[in-house]
């Protein structure tokens, strides 16, 4: 009885002191647990994904690649894997395996070894969220009590599925909806069994096993993993058998870019980081949805691309990259060349390649993925000797005028003909904004993010040249004057006593037409007209009404030389500032973020763009509305005059007619189009803005050098043949590239134009003086002018209007 009594003392005295140890190792470990509120929300480390509005991925930032994934979307194989190799008790214990803890204990006290063992499904989950990977007591024990701790407020469905998300399985895979696209390039459901087993095969060793680094091993593990799922009964005998034969299918998967826009992708990047911070920013699972339309963005970024070739092949062909060996040396082998050309970085659309053999008029090119192609003469025929922006070399006649065997040059596929092509020394810029919300349907900032991440979209502030007219205009019909006002286009000769000389602005071409309209000064961009008009409304008042349109201060210069264009904008200032003429007198804010969600697609915010508000509307509620800026009618009268840049007016039959500096965008065949060409003096900054009632765009082309030239240029790439193009101006380097654009933008689409407003008159006056006419011949022609505003008198003679003067269709303004 006594050894009995003893034997009870013992058993309690060891219960109270593992009881004790318990309690006071619960205390030691409790600053560690983690509560409810953290357990109850998880922030996985998920990338932020960046789409087009219409959902095509077009970038992805962050360090962990993560797709998080609900437990009714992860096919039941998949699950079965994972329970039947990590633990298969699982839906059946408590958070804790004590087989599996005693059988660690026994190998630590056999061997001496600190060896992880038996961890349940949910101690690993406590280990990945809250513990590091170290291999120590007191980290077991933390493990066990955050077990017992997540069991108890957690389901099992719910901590299996934070388990399968979190899990890290190699190649910055963290979680089974990463792992599949980074292995596999799938999604979950498309996965065989034998890669459902694979991806089971690598929580306990992800870098060792995984089958891109170690396919050999990666394959034994797999055959264990589709092991256990048989001998759990999971899958048949005949299911075994064909998952274990299968082949190693992995490789490596990038992020599956739809559609690679960089520039706009880094704009929500840099947003997203002021934001919200770095660490949220690129850790929260954020998906962006942006405003550009993915086909309207391709278009856009194509557009740019060929404007910029265009522009280079009209200025000749500036040579080789190199030369790989000499015209009396043996031609290098393939594996020479290729092994050479691995070392070149292609930029897209350029591939590089070296010519191997040369036929009259064609040449043999070897690209570096080891594809032979001919290049024909079409491709070659453009390659004038490059000897300056301003001079070209003679047309060549045969293809060794051009290249020789052993040069490594750079080609192009375009509309399935290869083209010998090089880097574009220009740079440009495209913005497409819907004018009625200030949404940004498309956005380039230069010919390729990879060689530049400097966004001239939105950071290049350049010369506007003529852009501005129209804001010069506009300001000139609000101080009284209408578009049948004549002004003489004369030559200015101002003498300037502070600086000692003549201030002369010209035209461009110096041509002058004497009395002349308001509407055809402004298409035909009359630089003495719009210094007249400045003065007429008087400098001051002309600057105000310019920053109406949401310009900075400081980038409007008071001085004369703002009526031809002094001002410095970026595309994207220059693009909101036009929309006011396309959506009836209102200032829009742009906008490149159309929603933001979290992982799982929940709504987290969305874009609120002003109103195009009536007056009615705007007294109910100015907050929701984009202010006024100019009036309805104003802007009306503006877009009309601007669609005379494109159109013309007058009877060229009648030899009365005349074209705008923005003839080119007739192309397009929509009478819906308004316009207006840029050029800055010397040809340094080109620019072209277009828009009907639904899509604005603006084109720059320039040097990232703001005092290089873009020269003359004496081959037109679009026809395809030689032909005197003359001074590049916005009509021939910024309007060509806006006329393919809009062209695709505007595929099937109706017409939009600009209507009319209430207030306005149509009346009909004379062409060459702008009063009333009587006569309805080629003579006069009917003019918008606000009611109140209309001539008073009517010509005595008409007689013959304005004569007709013989201009070059592709004359454009300088400043």
């Amino acid at each position: 009885m006594n050894l009995l009594k003893r034997l009870l003392q013992l058993i309690l005295l060891c219960t109270t002191l593992g009881l004790l140890t318990l309690f006071g190792l619960y205390y030691y470990v409790k600053s560690d647990i983690p509560s409810v509120k953290v357990l109850k929300d998880v922030q996985l480390q998920t990338p932020m994904q960046v789409f087009t509005r219409d959902g095509k991925l077009i970038n992805q930032f962050g360090e962990k690649r993560r797709i998080p994934v609900k437990i009714n979307d992860i096919p039941e194989p998949l699950l079965q894997a994972f329970l039947a190799t990590e633990d298969n008790r699982f839906y059946d214990h408590f958070g804790i395996d004590p087989i599996g803890i005693v059988r660690s204990f026994i190998v630590l006290v056999s061997t001496g070894e600190k060896k992880q063992g038996a961890s349940t499904i949910t101690m690993q989950l406590a280990r990945n969220f809250f513990l590091t990977r170290e291999k120590a007591y007191i980290r077991k024990v933390k493990e066990i009590f955050i077990a017992l701790h997540i069991e108890r407020l957690l389901n099992k469905d719910e901590i299996l599925e934070l388990y399968l998300n979190k899990i890290e399985l190699g190649h910055r895979a963290f979680g089974i909806g990463a792992a599949a696209q980074v292995y596999y390039g799938k999604e979950l459901h498309e996965l065989s069994l034998a890669q459902m087993a694979m991806l089971a095969g690598l929580p306990k060793a992800p870098s060792a096993l995984n089958p891109i680094r170690n396919p050999q091993r990666a394959k034994l593990r797999r055959n264990v993993v589709l092991g256990r799922m048989l001998t759990e009964g999971y899958i048949s005998q005949a299911q075994y058998n064909e998952a274990t034969q299968a082949p190693i299918t992995a490789k490596r998967h990038g992020a599956e870019i739809e559609l690679y826009a960089p520039y706009i992708s880094e704009m929500v990047r840099a947003y997203m980081v002021k934001t919200y911070g770095e660490d949220q920013a690129y850790n929260s699972g954020f998906k962006v949805y942006t405003t550009v339309e993915s086909d309207v963005q391709a278009a856009a970024q194509q557009a740019l691309i060929d404007n910029l070739h265009a522009y280079d092949m009209r200025h000749g062909f500036r040579g080789p990259q190199a030369q790989y060996w000499q015209p009396e040396e043996a031609p290098w082998s393939t594996t020479q060349i290729l092994e050479k050309l691995r070392s070149v970085k292609e930029i897209d659309p350029l591939q590089a390649g070296v010519v191997t053999a040369l036929e009259e008029q064609s040449a043999t090119v070897l690209l570096k993925d080891g594809t032979s192609i001919t290049v024909p003469w079409s491709g070659l025929k453009w390659a004038r000797a490059y000897i300056t922006e301003r001079r070209q070399g003679l047309p060549p006649k045969q293809a060794s005028d051009i290249l020789a065997p052993g040069m490594q040059i750079w080609v192009r596929n375009k509309d399935q003909n290869w083209l010998l092509s090089q880097f574009p020394q220009p740079a440009s810029a495209l913005v497409s904004l819907d004018p009625q919300s200030g949404r940004i349907k498309a956005l380039v900032g230069g010919y390729s993010f990879r060689q530049s991440q400097y966004n001239r979209a939105v950071q290049a502030k350049r010369q506007v040249g003529s852009n501005i007219k129209p804001f010069i205009y506009s300001g000139a019909l609000e101080a009284g004057y209408t578009l049948s006002t004549i002004i003489n286009d004369a030559p200015i000769n101002h003498w300037d006593k502070s600086m000692g000389v003549a201030w002369r602005p010209k035209n461009s071409p110096d041509v002058y037409s004497g009395p002349i309209r308001i509407r055809r000064a402004l298409a035909q961009s009359k630089n003495v007209v719009s210094v007249r008009l400045l003065r007429g409304m008087g400098l001051n008042a002309a600057a105000d009404h310019i920053l109406k349109f949401g310009f900075n201060n400081e980038d409007i210069v008071r001085s004369e030389s703002l009526a031809l264009g002094s001002a410095s904008l970026t595309p994207l200032e220059m693009a909101r500032g036009m929309s006011a003429f396309a959506n009836g007198g209102h200032l829009v804010e742009t906008y490149f973020i159309e929603k933001l969600t979290d992982s799982y697609g929940n709504v987290l915010g969305a874009a609120q763009p002003l109103n195009i508000c009536s007056e009615e509307e705007w007294e109910v509620d100015q907050y929701t509305c984009a202010p006024r800026i100019i009036s309805e009618r104003n802007a009306f009268l503006i877009a009309d005059a601007m669609k005379s840049a494109i159109w013309g007016g007058g009877s060229w039959k009648h030899k009365t007619g005349w074209t705008g500096t923005g003839w080119r965008a007739q192309a397009l065949k929509r009478k819906d189009l308004a316009g207006k060409t840029g050029t800055t003096n010397s040809s340094v900054d080109t620019w072209f803005t277009g828009f009907n009632r639904n899509v604005l765009t603006t084109v720059w082309v320039g040097f990232d050098d703001p005092g290089k030239s873009l020269g003359r240029a004496a081959y037109n790439a679009n026809l395809g043949k030689q032909q005197v193009v003359g001074a590049e101006a916005g009509a021939t380097s910024a309007l060509p590239g806006w006329v393919q654009f809009m062209r695709a933008a505007l595929k099937d689409e109706p017409l939009a134009p600009i209507d009319p407003p209430p207030g306005l008159v149509s009346v009909r006056i004379d062409l060459k003086t702008g009063l009333l006419s009587e006569r309805n011949d080629h003579t006069s022609r009917f003019e918008y002018f606000e009611r109140g505003t209309t001539p008073t008198k009517y010509v005595l003679e008409t007689g013959s209007s304005t004569p007709f003067e013989e201009q070059l269709p592709d004359t454009e303004e300088l400043f």
